[in-house]
């Protein structure tokens, strides 16, 4: 049986002030991505099956990795293959946060590797906003297209 590629969707929110504009990224939660910064901020996303559209579980995503409730309309950036072979759909939306309100759901997993031990984890620790310039320093690589896209989009 052949093994069936994982996708995921998320939105991308932006705001602008006067010339700029700036993205809403998500740091990883849990203990592996505790360390890490540079490379390792994502788009809020998730999973999805072929059950939801990707735009619905993008939304849903979104709200349950940040608490917050994103707006139409929605800007269709494409799609990006990651490294681990997931594909990753996106949309974008303007809107306006406090990162410090951010909250997100959690997930169980095991802790250390192969312990048999499960903690509770955040699914996302932490949000805040970066111009593009910046994003690409924190944003993982494969999600780079994402930007391009909607300063694409936003220049048109």
């Amino acid at each position: 049986m052949a093994k069936r590629t994982k996708q995921s969707a998320g939105l991308l929110m932006f705001r602008k002030r006067a010339e700029v504009f700036e993205v809403f990224l998500v740091h990883p939660g849990g203990p592996f991505w505790a360390k890490k910064d540079v490379g390792a901020w994502t788009v809020p996303k998730g999973e999805f099956t072929n059950d939801e559209g990707p735009l619905a579980a993008a939304q849903r995503e979104f709200i349950e990795e940040t608490g917050f409730i994103p707006q139409e309309p929605f800007l269709e950036l494409g799609s990006v293959t990651q490294k681990s072979g997931k594909v990753v759909f996106a949309w974008a939306f303007e809107g306006d946060c406090d990162p410090a309100d951010l909250r997100s759901n959690t997930c169980e997993i095991e802790w250390p590797p192969r312990s048999k031990r499960l903690v509770t984890i955040p699914e996302v620790d932490r949000g805040q906003w970066f111009t593009p310039s910046v994003a690409k320093t924190y944003l993982r690589t494969e999600q780079h297209a994402f930007l391009s896209r909607l300063e694409d989009l936003l220049r048109q």
